[in-house]
């Protein structure tokens, strides 16, 4: 993955013309070769219990896909050629030989210790200070991201969600304390939310940003039970329909473009219920609220509704790049700038909390338009074509 390649960039060095001997492919010295838990965890080669590479993983994929590119489609990848696994929050994870910054040969960051590396919603999860089990973040993007910490024991999913590594703390600074056990997460993915409004302004031309779709959403008293399910590519978690295509469904003469707008920003919000209920279950865990962060956090009506769908408080940081911040707060730690997850904890603030206001029956109405719609988008791709 990309964090092994800059890892590897960082701590290495160039190579003098004899070392080169004209070779393009030797100009490089690469340096400490490691990943950790949490991207490891998307490789599908590694053992979620033990945080090692599993052999026989490296096999059944390699088999299916000829890894190693042999001519008799057999080919493997030696666990020696996968990088070393490490925690997520680590000083000794590497050390930067220096960057050359100028023409006069001045170096940059040389020296500077790499403490962490974190997958790219783990980071967030750990930005939002979600450190205890049961609490969640949902990250709004071009899709839409929920994860949950489950903690100290990876949590096998019954509805269809994804178990993966959270983080590991490691060696810190300042510390006599061991490697901590790994932190687990349970994560549901959905392929189609910010997009989905790029879709209306770049397919449709309904709009002309992002920026107008809060207006129209609320310049109407509600959907008139018109929904519109982004299945594009098929429904992500908790589905896993590649089947589904994307549909509007409950058209009538009276809808407008305002109605169209609404239905796409209410879809995001239902998708993030499908997958906060599929964590419930999983987990036997009565989530008390969701943390969010991303662009789509910007759109108050969005966030309203997604509370009211919800049932359940959605709030907001103050600091809304919650994956630098989560890497950052994981170096920090490593390098004894906070002593504790609880002292990473108390820096964390809320921006803004959205309660739900909106009544029980209308809420079950809703949901039960979003069920039929879902129904609706399933079956479209078959054998045929």
């Amino acid at each position: 993955t990309m964090d092994t390649w800059i890892l590897y960039m960082l701590t290495g060095y160039r190579r003098n013309v004899v070392e080169m001997d004209n070779n393009e492919r030797l100009a490089y010295q690469g340096g400490v070769f490691k990943t950790d838990v949490t991207n490891a965890s998307r490789w599908l080669f590694m053992n979620l219990e033990t945080m090692s590479w599993d052999e026989s993983l490296v096999q059944a994929v390699c088999k299916e896909s000829n890894c190693w590119g042999d001519s008799k489609g057999s080919g493997t990848i030696p666990l020696s050629a996968l990088p070393t696994i490490v925690p997520s929050a680590d000083y000794t994870i590497g050390t930067i030989t220096g960057i050359p910054c100028s023409e006069e040969g001045k170096i940059a960051m040389k020296r500077v210790l790499v403490a962490s590396i974190l997958g790219d919603q783990q980071s967030a999860l750990f930005g939002q200070s979600s450190f205890e089990p049961g609490m969640a973040k949902c990250t709004y993007g071009t899709g839409l991201f929920l994860l949950m910490n489950s903690g100290v024991k990876p949590m096998q999913s019954t509805q269809g969600l994804l178990t993966t590594a959270a983080y590991q703390i490691g060696k810190r600074i300042g510390s006599s304390e061991p490697i901590s056990p790994p932190i687990y997460a349970l994560e549901g993915s959905v392929a189609f939310s910010g997009s989905t409004i790029n879709w209306l302004r770049d397919r449709l031309d309904l709009i002309d940003s992002a920026a107008e779709t809060e207006t129209l959403a609320l310049s109407v008293a509600s959907n008139e039970n018109m929904y519109l399910v982004p299945a594009f590519s098929g429904l992500f978690a908790p589905h896993w329909r590649p089947d589904a295509r994307g549909c509007m469904v409950g058209l009538t003469a009276s809808h407008a473009k305002a109605h169209i707008v609404r239905a796409a920003l209410e879809s995001s919000a239902y998708q993030a219920r499908e997958v906060f209920e599929a964590m419930a279950r999983d987990s036997s865990i009565d989530l008390k609220e969701l943390r969010v962060d991303g662009g789509a956090t910007a759109n108050k009506f969005m966030m309203q509704f997604q509370a009211d769908i919800l049932d359940t408080p959605v709030v907001r940081p103050e600091y809304l790049e919650t994956t630098a911040m989560g890497a950052g707060f994981a170096a920090g730690l490593a390098v004894g700038v906070w002593s504790s997850l609880e002292e990473i904890g108390k820096m964390w603030k809320s921006d803004m909390t959205w309660q739900p206001t909106m009544a029980k029956e209308e809420r079950a109405r809703c949901w039960k338009g979003w069920n039929k719609a879902v129904e609706r988008s399933l079956g479209w791709i078959d054998d045929d074509n």
